[in-house]
């Protein structure tokens, strides 16, 4: 009758019935043993001993009372963990019932089945169990990894695509969540492996990527999230899976890398974990001969791998667990509970998954005999394996409630894919600017869902944000006879198309399950038409479609991906994500083009410039076409590969052309909405202009000392600085300090104690790309400013250090920030909508002049981030440099100075302050008040500057990057002309210096006004 009682509950439980009616008799909850002296414990320990334990210590007494309880084999079965399933009928069910009752097993790990039948199963196993379980789950992307009904997470690789790793928290919470509902107490998440093999078979996506700072970064947040909700976090495959060729579920992967190499990558990420508190960490099954070179010896069983260097030398305290040791890379060589042994021997805590338990167990006892391990280091791992239970809860009985069940677990899930979405949606390249499309995006846009069954998400919002749009669908079942076909009808009834990739294979083998027809298909239409492809999936399928001309890396294709994709599309969202792995030679990991909301609109409206031909202004357009000449032949002889000219004559726009590419390469053309880097021309249209400002309002004067406004300086030979000299150069400060030089080794490497390659609270110094700087690390840049060397007697010495303590000065009086204070003060009110500094944070990549390919110190292409590295480690504002801008708004600016400091019917500066600043104001230089001026002796001895015909009165400052800006009141004249000539080699390229293209341009000006005299 029992055994038909058993039988009959066996299947009502496979049905997702409860166990309350499969078990007479007994409570839900887990059979935990009672609290008051077990017979087991000796009668020689006084009763105080227990008292004390008791009351001042139950997590111990616990933990004592428990083991006592235990003979020795079943002390051993305690670190085990056997596999258990919700859908694999009565069989299994008995089996690990057996398990449970008769080897006392210390743990279970689910697999796949359903969140109710689980419930019911995990109800039912702590009801039998002597000790209660142990329950975990290989959950990496949450629940949903495993059981039906459950939605997934996206998996790691699209949270490594994230700037922000605030999000990573919120995932790992919710992993902890869903597994506390189900009754849970393990994930065996996240995976810290740096995938830096892209044809890794096993990792893969699982893993943040291949950046070992952004593994650590993510990973450590997912890992504070889980265990603030009391589920432990497991840290896996130690020592790094993520080199690996070979599936350590089939063979035992090789990684054949020196100690150093490991140290200095794969083991990062496990050492950042390690300090955030990690409970648990499991061991790969890797063959590593730098750690161990024993034959046959994984680093799951290698006792130098894991007593010697993972509990030794990291010191590491917590839980360590063996990787599945059912798994090819350790079955193949041991088996029938000896694998168990040996993971023991080795120093692990828990052994996954063995072969057998009673034969585990047996094979452990035949150890102890031999003397391979005592039975004190046995019962030390069980008494850890039982506190960890205590502290997950264990001690107290734990029932799952299944009413509502699948619903609370869902709960939150698409929100929150939603908001990584947000985050981790990366444009990867826009060459031909076809992003964002919008309702007013000319001729008609079609959109190809390829490898799509069904009118998805994707297609759906597409349609609802641009309803003119027609859809298609490209199955991965149809031939590539059908290509042809396809494109033609696109190519000829529409002027671009939406490409979207759906439901390949996650893993490279057999190229991603593309079809051929489906790779070709895309190829083709990004060969033929204006095309935006949008890759829903494994970011590394991306390297079959490079030549694409925009491309957007989607990283999963759940339906809430799929519509904020198609949101960033059509420019109702930013794009944040950068690709957390190098998809193409010319896409590494990094890349990604940060499209920014533009710019709050201005509340002044702008007057606008008015633009005239030259003869209604006395110049002569024919002799402006010269400047044509000058321009493009500076372009074909490599002195820039292109610019922006504007003049003004009489507050009218005369000329106003751009030029040329943003590189060599010619892919990007200069529009007139491009920004420049303005280079030291930030030190009149940001630093001067503010001077003048405060020097107008009293709060500044020129005759102060420098320690009269910045307190730091007390003490030191800059404190009695005079204000004037500052401004003329003359203070006798050095011309400038490499300070990059300080923070690089002797190969050009930024020093790895200084900088990160993620911003946090430490690290919040954005230098360049990847490249943060400690901010603490600023004030001894200040300091060596302090200790340099000071030489009055050296007269006139062009000086950086000037305007970076009139920076500082400008800040320290008016309480803000140099940037918030020029845009409040000048800008804004001006209407000037591109000038300003850190202009990645309002404007797209494709908006900004690249300059300097880098080779040392930032060791990358500069675009959006200051050429100057000094501004750069100043947080890419400083009074020296960091100016970007345009050349209309600069024009606008230069025309407000030649107003006598007024525009647009605003007084932002008083005619006699600009008197006085534009004079000439040294009697042993050119300069005036912080602004450069033509040499006095101009045409007559040497060559000219900034050209022949230039008054006397004229005014204005030339840039590093290859900018100037100059104004001619005597000839009611402005002239701007920008361009990167820094692009891509640096200052090395002084061909536009020594080709005078500045001062030729310039004097065409000149010449075009004497025409028409």
């Amino acid at each position: 009758m029992m055994k038909q009682l058993t039988i009959l509950g066996l299947s009502f439980l496979c049905l997702g019935g409860s166990v309350l009616m499969a078990i007479p008799g007994k409570g839900p909850g887990p059979r935990l043993v009672k609290q008051n002296a077990p017979k087991e414990v000796k009668d020689d320990k006084p009763v105080s001993r227990k008292v004390k334990i008791r009351q001042e210590d139950p997590a111990t007494h616990w933990v004592d009372s428990v083991f006592e309880s235990l003979d020795d084999d079943e002390r051993i079965a305690q670190l085990i963990m056997i596999r258990a399933h919700s859908n694999l009928g009565a069989d299994h069910i008995k089996k690990v019932t057996k398990d449970i009752q008769n080897n006392k097993v210390g743990g279970l790990i689910f697999f796949q089945g359903g969140p109710v039948r689980q419930a019911n199963l995990t109800n039912y196993y702590q009801s039998i169990s002597k000790t209660p379980l142990m329950i975990a789950i290989d959950g990496e992307w949450g629940l949903g990894m495993r059981l039906d009904s459950v939605t997934s997470l996206p998996r790691n690789l699209m949270l490594g695509a994230m700037q922000d790793s605030t999000l990573a928290y919120e995932y790992g919470k919710q992993l902890a969540m869903q597994c506390r509902r189900l009754g849970i107490h393990v994930d065996y998440a996240p995976d810290m492996d740096v995938n830096n093999n892209p044809n890794n078979p096993v990792i893969n996506d699982r893993s943040f990527g291949q950046d070992k700072f952004q593994v650590a970064r993510m990973g450590v947040q997912v890992i504070k999230g889980m265990q603030d909700q009391n589920v432990m976090a497991v840290a896996k495959h130690f020592p790094g899976h993520g080199d690996t060729d070979v599936d350590s579920h089939l063979d035992m992967p090789v990684i054949r890398k020196s100690r150093a190499q490991l140290d200095s990558l794969e083991l990062y990420p496990f050492r950042k974990a390690i300090e955030a508190g990690v409970q648990s960490i499991m061991m790969a099954h890797l063959y590593i001969p730098a750690l161990d070179s024993t034959p046959n010896t994984p680093t799951s069983i290698s006792h130098k791998a894991i007593t010697d260097y993972l509990k030794g030398e990291l010191g590491y305290k917590g839980i360590v667990i063996t990787d599945a040791l059912e798994m090819k890379g350790i079955a193949k060589f041991y088996t029938g509970g000896e694998e168990a042994a040996r993971s023991l021997l080795a120093g692990n805590d828990m052994m996954m998954l063995p072969s057998t338990a009673s034969g585990s167990v047996d094979a452990i006892k035949r150890a102890i005999r031999r003397g391979d391990i005592t039975w004190d280091e046995v019962n030390a791992r069980v008494k850890k394996v039982l506190l960890a239970k205590y502290k997950l809860g264990l001690n107290k009985p734990q029932v799952i409630d299944v009413s509502n069940l699948t619903a609370d677990l869902n709960a939150g899930t698409d929100s929150l894919t939603k908001r990584i979405a947000e985050q981790a949606i990366t444009l990867v390249k826009n060459d031909n600017n076809l992003l964002p499309f919008n309702q007013h995006t000319p001729g008609k846009l079609a959109v190809i869902a390829v490898g799509a069954d069904v009118n998805n998400a994707f297609l759906q919002t597409v349609k609802t944000l641009r309803p003119d749009v027609n859809s298609f669908i490209f199955t991965a079942r149809q031939a590539e006879t059908q290509v042809p076909q396809v494109v033609e009808r696109l190519k000829k009834d529409y002027q671009a198309v939406i490409i979207s990739l759906h439901n390949y294979g996650r893993r490279p083998a057999n190229n991603f399950a593309i079809s051929s027809a489906e790779r070709l298909l895309i190829q083709q239409l990004q060969r033929e038409m204006p095309s935006a492809t949008v890759v829903f999936g494994n970011p590394y399928a991306i390297q079959y479609f490079c030549d694409g001309p925009t491309i957007i890396a989607a990283y999963e294709d759940d339906d809430a991906t799929q519509r904020t994709a198609a949101s960033i599309l059509f420019g109702q969202l930013p794009a944040k994500g950068k690709l957390p792995v190098t998809v193409c030679a010319n896409f590494p990991y990094g890349t990604g083009i940060i499209a920014a909301p533009p710019p709050a609109p201005v509340v002044i409206e702008k007057e606008e410039l008015q633009r005239v031909k030259p003869e209604t202004v006395g110049m002569s357009s024919q002799t402006l076409q010269k400047i044509d000449v000058l321009a493009n032949d500076m372009i074909a002889k490599g002195a820039a590969p292109g610019c922006q000219i504007l003049a003004m004559k009489n507050g009218k726009v005369v000329y106003d052309k751009t030029f040329g590419f943003f590189d060599y390469s010619k892919r990007e053309p200069v529009t007139s909405n491009a920004l420049y880097d303005l280079a030291s021309v930030t030190k009149i249209c940001a630093t001067t202009i503010s001077v003048m400002r405060l020097y107008d309002e009293g709060k500044l004067s020129l005759d102060a000392k420098l320690g009269d406004y910045l307190p730091w300086v007390t003490g030191t030979d800059k404190a009695g600085l005079r204000i004037r000299d500052i401004l003329l150069h003359q203070a006798g400060l050095v011309s400038f300090i490499p300070f990059y030089k300080d923070v690089v080794d002797a190969k050009g490497f930024a020093d790895t104690t200084l900088f990160h390659a993620y911003a946090d609270s430490v690290y919040s110094v954005r230098v360049a790309e990847h490249l943060y700087m400690r901010s603490d690390y600023v004030d001894s840049m200040y300091k060596r400013i302090l200790t340099s060397p000071l030489k009055p007697q050296q007269g006139y010495v062009y000086s950086d250090n000037d305007f970076i303590f009139l920076g500082k000065i400008i800040e320290q009086i008016t309480g803000k920030k140099l940037n918030h204070y020029v845009r409040e003060t000048f800008y804004e009110p001006l209407g000037l909508t591109t000038t300003g500094f850190r202009p990645r944070e309002h404007f797209q990549l494709s908006q900004l002049a690249p300059t300097e390919n880098e080779p040392i110190f930032r060791r990358q292409w500069i675009r959006g981030d200051v050429h100057d590295p000094g501004a750069a480690m100043f947080g890419g504002v400083a009074g020296h440099a960091g100016l970007f801008s345009n050349a209309e708004d600069l024009g606008i600016l230069m025309q407000m100075l030649l107003n006598g400091g007024k525009y647009g019917g605003k007084q932002y500066i008083k005619p006699e302050t600009l008197q006085l600043f534009t004079a000439y104001g040294s009697n042993i230089s050119r300069r005036g008040l912080g602004f450069d001026k033509p040499e006095k002796t101009n045409g007559k001895k040497g060559e000219a500057y900034p050209a022949k015909s230039a008054s006397p009165l004229t005014y204005g400052h030339t840039g590093f990057t290859g900018t100037c800006i100059w104004v001619d009141p005597q000839s009611q004249l402005v002239f701007i002309f920008l361009s990167n000539r820094v692009c891509p080699a640096g200052g090395d390229n002084k061909r536009l210096i020594t080709q005078h293209v500045r001062e030729n341009i310039m004097e065409v000006l000149y010449e075009a006004m004497a025409e028409k005299k």
